[in-house]
């Protein structure tokens, strides 16, 4: 559910097991696209707090990261609010038909209840980013501590869920960063993540209308928002379906934003 309207920042089951293999084969795709391995210590003991893990090794900048690694004429499809037991196999179903790539913006308590989805998504060389245990759109209004646990106690969820992998960037909720979020995420190897063009998918107007909104606002930037979670997403699915590839028959390539 987005907070603010407009552009600028975005307010906001195939598998029942994944063996020792796939985990393994999951983390080897994550590290060569990441440029990078699973890093950092450990996820934390079941029942230890998040706030409590030593943060990872890698640097990343705290500045919200709006570009694409792929070049000036890429774009990079982001998935916010998931997983979901409906809608996430059907999103990556699409992105594999397209040989997309994109990354999954994951709710903590979601990851948990799905680990099973968090793996397919690391195993199908997508990236992961935390987007919080609540959701809470006014979390730039709360305490220091609060942000730590949100972003934190997600982060340990994720990774855990994932089989180990960390997921490399941090989208408030409906954009509401702090400065002190910036930096926590970033000290834990999160890059701040924004996005350019808001689909309003989560409104349900259509699926023409979400791909009229997506063509109208490319010429903001390559970061496109989407939902494949927080209520019925069959429209989302659908203007995937149209807009991925009608961008690579206009040109376009799909990249991953920057780190």
């Amino acid at each position: 559910m987005a907070r603010h309207n407009g552009r600028g920042w975005y307010g906001r089951m195939i598998a029942a097991a994944v063996g020792v293999t796939a985990v393994a084969a999951a983390t080897s795709v994550w590290t060569a696209q990441a440029g990078q391995s699973s890093g950092g210590s450990a996820a934390a003991a079941p029942g230890a707090s998040a706030r409590h893990t030593a943060p990872t090794s890698v640097t990343v900048s705290p500045d919200i990261a709006h570009a694409s690694d792929g070049g000036a004429h890429a774009v990079n499809i982001t998935i916010d609010d998931g997983p979901d037991p409906v809608w996430t196999p059907q999103v990556l179903q699409v992105l594999r038909e397209n040989g997309v790539k994109a990354t999954f913006c994951v709710i903590g308590p979601q990851a948990q209840a799905h680990p099973d989805l968090v793996r397919q998504v690391v195993a199908a060389g997508h990236r992961l980013c935390d987007h919080t245990v609540s959701h809470d759109t006014t979390m730039d209004k709360k305490s220091e501590a609060y942000q730590s646990q949100q972003i934190l106690d997600a982060e340990q969820q994720i990774t855990k869920a994932s089989g180990g992998v960390r997921p490399m960037y941090y989208r408030a909720p409906g954009g509401a960063f702090t400065p002190y979020s910036r930096e926590l995420a970033a000290a834990h190897g999160m890059r701040p993540l924004g996005w350019n063009v808001d689909s309003k998918d989560f409104e349900r107007p259509g699926t023409q209308t979400i791909v009229a909104t997506v063509r109208g606002e490319l010429s903001n930037g390559p970061t496109i928002l989407f939902h494949d979670a927080g209520g019925e997403r069959s429209q989302t699915v659908a203007a995937l379906r149209i807009l991925l590839p009608q961008l690579k028959q206009q040109g376009y390539s799909f990249g991953f934003p920057v780190r």
